[in-house]
């Protein structure tokens, strides 16, 4: 995929729509990344979603570390994680995931104070309408990036 003529931003950037559209169904930006992975993908994974929910609003709704960002690490999982005891996870896996967290550090950890939901919605729930959007779209580019950097097909199919 890298070099077919086309920008990363715009292969990957979620249609505003498309999350606010979820939102209104009541899913959280953990599961919203994983929606958006499994339909690149081209897969449905019910069970997978009501799982990631546990991630939400900073894990259960406890203020820690942001959905975006652990469903972001999720996503990645998704294409490079093992699935089975006899297939290893890829080893490009763990590199990707410290960068995600270090580039989420960077980009959102010093705008809003920090990584965990708490902190990004500074105690005030009205902010998810402005900053979980901005932090759910970034996270899936960036995941899109590594994945593609890293010679990996968003459709998920094998080489």
């Amino acid at each position: 995929m890298p070099g077919d003529g086309f920008p990363v931003a715009e292969k990957c950037a979620m249609d505003e729509h498309e999350l606010l559209r979820l939102r209104q169904q009541g899913f959280h930006c953990s599961q919203i990344l994983l929606l958006q992975g499994l339909s690149q993908m081209g897969k449905n994974n019910p069970d997978l979603i009501r799982a990631m929910q546990g991630l939400a609003v900073g894990m259960g709704g406890a203020g820690e570390v942001c959905g975006a960002l652990t469903g972001g690490a999720c996503l990645l999982g998704l294409y490079a994680g093992n699935g089975e005891a006899d297939l290893p996870e890829d080893e490009r896996l763990s590199s990707m995931i410290r960068e995600l967290v270090e580039w989420f550090k960077s980009e959102f950890g010093r705008q809003f104070g920090g990584i965990r939901c708490e902190e990004i919605l500074a105690g005030d729930s009205r902010n998810k309408a402005t900053r979980c959007p901005l932090l759910v779209m970034g996270v899936l580019q960036k995941v899109n990036e590594l994945l593609l950097d890293q010679g990996f097909d968003l459709s998920g199919q094998e080489d």
